[in-house]
């Protein structure tokens, strides 16, 4: 499913206007109804008070269509107008007139004073500000998102919690803490990316009459692309699904190579080679011992040393895939060793960890090569590939992903509560599955080995790396509903592949259908 920006969503509405003759009021009226439709289903009408608190624009305008709805419905309904009526215009003023005529109790709000929720409602309407929100939020109306959020109410939010910038999920000083929210057209990123993501609660997405034509178009970003798996066929040995070399680890980090290895056969990986250094080689080996060890001559610190480089590159020119940095280090040594072998390794190749690192100081060897390159930073790692702050890719992650796949000419994953999946094209895929329980360490080094398995059951890695992220944060679903959330550790994660991999060619086609149950279609 698309997702839009604020700016791409406008002109969606024009040609709604222009190009298929749906009116302002015939959209607000949609949009309005569908609200409704969700208060009914969630809390109902009879004996029960609504507070329905408007803003000064078409948000404020949906808003009173809701309220005009459930005062039809019988439902108990006072609304609050953030504006004086000369600031409303077109269909939201008209619906200002109509809520009037229809005896629904109307007030403005000129101070805090003003509203009163407490004992006297049970649900809130936050219809304030909408997606166009670029400002910092002051005065009044942060009072008044305050005082919300303090009642302890459940609120319905119109659009996006008011608050939250509808390009990034960036939260402009304060925002509306919603249980639910109901988005119109197709999810704004803001819907889907933190910290708007979590504000909004259960996503509902109704396209309010948009034709299929406009509502399936192809956009610059998109929810929910993962791709049918190869069947495994009956005459088949370990060859036939891939073959990986793994390059990983150091006398610090013995846990992720372990990992990762373990993941790329736990998703139906056929083989991997663990290139580690040779002090940790039998260390290893006890944990891993699916995996063929090829010790290799360590540095000083016992990382992997640049003297590797032709065995490893020998290596690579019989292997299907390769992974390089989970837990190597960053001795210089090593550093150098990394983007040796990524400028010269002509096999597709998945950059993790330290191996991030170390192409930073040169992405040249990244831009320069032809075969496929999957990169998997975090934010921090994200900001030494850009030269940006960290706050920078946290604030503008779709905008980073996008600039590092162009600059790199790679696939880059950006991980995250809703990771990102950006090749050199640039269009932007975003993933929903995954808890807060996964953000622990070694959960990077499980997804590394995930999408190397899929690469190796015969996937292209940009496919790879969007249907690795979603069975990847599945899996963690899936821990999480075994064990909770808290304690969760990245070998859980692990174990929960093959469960993961199993729902995911089993419920394919109603996963993509609901997104997931991330967003509820209406």
């Amino acid at each position: 499913m698309r997702v839009c920006t604020v700016e791409e969503m406008r002109e969606l509405d024009r040609r709604a206007l222009d190009e298929y003759g749906l009116s302002e009021a015939i959209l607000m009226e949609n949009a309005g109804h569908s609200v409704y439709d969700v208060l009914t289903r969630r809390y109902g009408t009879d004996g029960v008070r609504y507070t329905v608190v408007c803003g000064r624009g078409n948000n404020g305008g949906d808003g009173l269509v809701v309220s005009r709805k459930l005062h039809s419905a019988g439902a108990d309904v006072r609304v609050f107008v953030l504006s004086h009526e000369d600031e409303l215009s077109g269909a939201a003023r008209a619906n200002l007139h109509a809520a009037r005529k229809a005896g629904i109790p109307l007030q403005r709000l000129q101070t805090i004073d003003d509203l009163y929720l407490g004992r006297s409602s049970d649900v809130v309407v936050d219809a304030m500000f909408g997606t166009g929100i670029t400002r910092e939020v002051r005065g009044l109306d942060a009072q008044v998102i305050r005082h919300v959020n303090d009642s302890g109410l459940p609120v319905v939010s119109v659009d996006i919690p008011s608050g939250v910038d509808g390009d990034t999920g960036a939260i402009h000083g304060v925002a509306i803490r919603a249980a639910c929210t109901v988005t119109f057209g197709l999810p704004k990123l803001g819907n889907l990316l933190a910290p708007g993501r979590e504000m909004g609660g259960e996503l509902y997405l109704s396209h309010i009459s948009f034709p299929p034509a406009m509502h399936r178009s192809d956009g610059r970003a998109a929810v929910g692309r993962m791709t049918v798996l190869p069947s495994r066929p009956l005459e088949s040995h370990k060859g036939s699904y891939g073959n990986l070399l793994l390059v990983a680890g150091s006398t610090e980090y013995l846990g992720a190579p372990v990992l990762c290895a373990l993941s790329f056969l736990k998703m139906g990986g056929g083989y991997v080679r663990l290139a580690a250094p040779r002090s940790i080689a039998h260390l290893l080996a006890a944990s891993a011992t699916e995996a063929v060890l090829v010790p290799l001559a360590g540095t000083e610190d016992d990382s992997v040393a640049l003297s590797n480089l032709d065995e490893l590159l020998a290596r690579a020119g019989t292997a299907d895939i390769a992974v390089i940095g989970p837990g190597l280090s960053v001795n210089e040594e090593t550093q150098e060793l990394v983007r040796a072998f990524v400028s010269l390794a002509g096999l597709p190749l998945i950059v993790d960890g330290d191996g991030l690192t170390a192409v930073s100081h040169n992405a040249d060897v990244v831009r320069t090569r032809t075969a496929p390159t999957l990169l998997t930073p975090h934010v921090g790692e994200m900001s030494r590939l850009l030269g940006w702050s960290i706050d920078e890719v946290a604030a503008n992650r779709v905008q980073a992903v996008r600039e590092a796949a162009r600059q790199l000419k790679a696939t880059v994953l950006l991980k995250g509560s809703s990771s990102l999946i950006c090749g050199p094209e640039g269009h932007v895929s975003i993933n929903l599955s995954g808890n807060p329980g996964m953000a622990t360490a070694g959960c990077g080094d499980v997804l590394g080995g995930v999408i190397a398995g899929l690469a190796g059951l015969g996937l292209g890695l940009h496919e790879a790396a969007e249907s690795g992220a979603f069975i990847h944060g599945l899996a963690g679903d899936l821990a999480a509903e075994q064990r909770g959330e808290d304690g969760i550790i990245a070998r859980d994660v692990m174990e929960c592949v093959p469960a993961a991999v199993r729902q995911y060619r089993s419920e394919f086609s109603q996963m993509g259908h609901n997104l997931y149950g991330r967003v509820v279609v209406i």
